[in-house]
């Protein structure tokens, strides 16, 4: 039973050798797993289930022909595609996860986030997060003219990228101190995220018991990251050409 789990792929026209480097990924390497996981940031935006250009339409083509083939996919919002709905669901026979979520992984309970609720000392973010997160939030940019959300998309990516480029580089990492708490409290010694671009496996302690963090990398137009997890060894971290 092989299950896979990546993240931070943020898919756009503007990376066609990334999007083409996914789509053989899906082929190659996701056919033969029993499931996927994409933990957050599939997009590089995402401004709505009713809005689909030629470029978004061939994702969930052939995401759906993944899930059709017999992969089981789940899919995590990230703060890049936090406006996915069950309509993207439907499309391409994903199941919405919600974030955190705890799944069994070869008989071990591990627990699964996007990784941005960690990162609890960017205090700007968060608050931005707990906007973006807001139902009747959403249900207003919703109701927007499609031109009116890539406007605001592209205005969004631009500040961000603005305001990251002025913040310590600590504050834009997770906050151990949470991370600690959100697995003492939901039992678990493993988890697994993304956001962070910050690829690694961190051993820790919670609850006086050895634990580890492995942190998902984000895809270049060379290089991919998953999680291996086959329920006969450890979840293993994996680098791999496109």
């Amino acid at each position: 039973m092989t299950t896979l789990l990546i993240s931070d792929l943020h898919l756009h026209p503007g990376e066609p050798a990334i999007a083409q480097g996914f789509l053989e990924y899906l082929e190659r390497e996701a056919r033969h797993a029993d499931t996927l996981y994409i933990l957050g940031d599939l997009f590089e935006a995402w401004i709505g289930d009713d809005y689909q250009g030629e470029f978004e339409a061939g994702i969930l083509a052939a995401l759906k022909r993944l899930s059709a083939a017999g992969t089981r996919l789940y899919f995590m919002h990230g703060n890049r595609d936090f406006l996915i709905g069950d309509d993207f669901a439907a499309a391409t026979g994903a199941t919405l996860l919600t974030d955190p979520s705890v799944v069994d992984l070869g008989g071990e309970r591990v627990m699964l986030m996007h990784g941005d609720s960690l990162c609890t000392r960017d205090e700007a973010y968060m608050a931005f997060r707990a906007k973006a997160r807001d139902p009747q939030w959403q249900a207003q940019i919703l109701a927007l003219p499609v031109e009116q959300r890539l406007e605001l998309a592209k205005q969004i990516r631009q500040q961000s990228g603005e305001a990251n480029s002025n913040k310590a580089e600590d504050i834009m990492d997770v906050t151990p101190s949470e991370v600690e708490n959100i697995m003492a409290e939901h039992g678990v010694r493993t988890l697994i995220h993304g956001h962070t671009h910050r690829p690694d496996v961190h051993r820790l302690e919670v609850d006086g018991q050895p634990a580890r963090r492995i942190v998902l990398g984000d895809w270049h137009s060379d290089r991919g990251w998953q999680v291996r997890a086959d329920g006969r060894t450890a979840p293993l971290l994996e680098s791999f050409p496109l």
